[in-house]
């Protein structure tokens, strides 16, 4: 009677252990869950902030493309004072939008990053000295960053640089060079009008 006792209540005990056993797998299943469905919404997250980023430099050089541009020139002093003011306040407003989206990186990917940002900071301060052959640069910077074969050489050296960066660092190299040539390409049409201009006044006047 006693030693039935006994085996019934180790019974118990071993049933009790494994309804414990199987409680904490099921804890551990939701927790799991819920982990990963969290994960999704981080990305998304990223993925909005990164897209909005983008959207604010894209709305700042639009706005500055718009202040410099041949048409703002070509306007009246009233219209142009009118207009500059409405596109300095939208200015201010988006700079006011900060958005930022980190990336985690290594010792490698953060040394490659300073290299990559280096080389293109260096081309930047040149570029008012030699338009035309800073430009040629920046699209060698480019098409190192470009899948598709590209219609100008690439510069190798920064090829290797900028595969070393972390995966967002390399898109945000890619953005930032597009932007620096748009913006360069721009800038030279703007030249050329205003030449234009002048050489057509010039030839009005004999």
């Amino acid at each position: 009677m006693a030693q039935a006792k006994i085996q019934a209540k180790m019974n118990e005990a071993t049933k009790s252990k494994f309804s414990r056993t199987m409680s904490m797998a099921d804890r551990s299943g939701r927790l799991l869950e819920s982990l990963d469905q969290l994960e999704i919404r981080v990305e998304a997250l990223r993925e909005t902030a990164t897209l909005m980023e983008q959207e604010r430099e894209s709305i700042l050089e639009m706005l500055q493309s718009l202040q410099n541009g041949q048409e703002m020139r070509s306007i009246s002093d009233g219209e142009r004072e009118e207009l500059s003011l409405t596109s300095n306040r939208l200015l201010g407003r988006t700079l006011c939008v900060e958005v930022s989206v980190g990336v985690i990186r290594n010792s490698e990917q953060d040394d490659a990053l300073r290299q990559a940002t280096s080389m293109i900071d260096e081309i930047v301060k040149k570029l008012l000295e030699d338009t035309g052959c800073n430009r040629q640069r920046l699209m060698a910077l480019h098409a190192a960053c470009v899948t598709e074969a590209p219609p100008v050489a690439i510069d190798q050296k920064f090829q290797a640089i900028v595969i070393s960066c972390a995966l967002e660092d390399q898109k945000k190299i890619k953005r930032r060079l597009e932007t620096l040539i748009r913006n360069v390409f721009n800038a030279e049409n703007t030249i050329k009008l205003m030449d234009n201009q002048k050489l057509d006044q010039a030839n009005g006047a004999h």
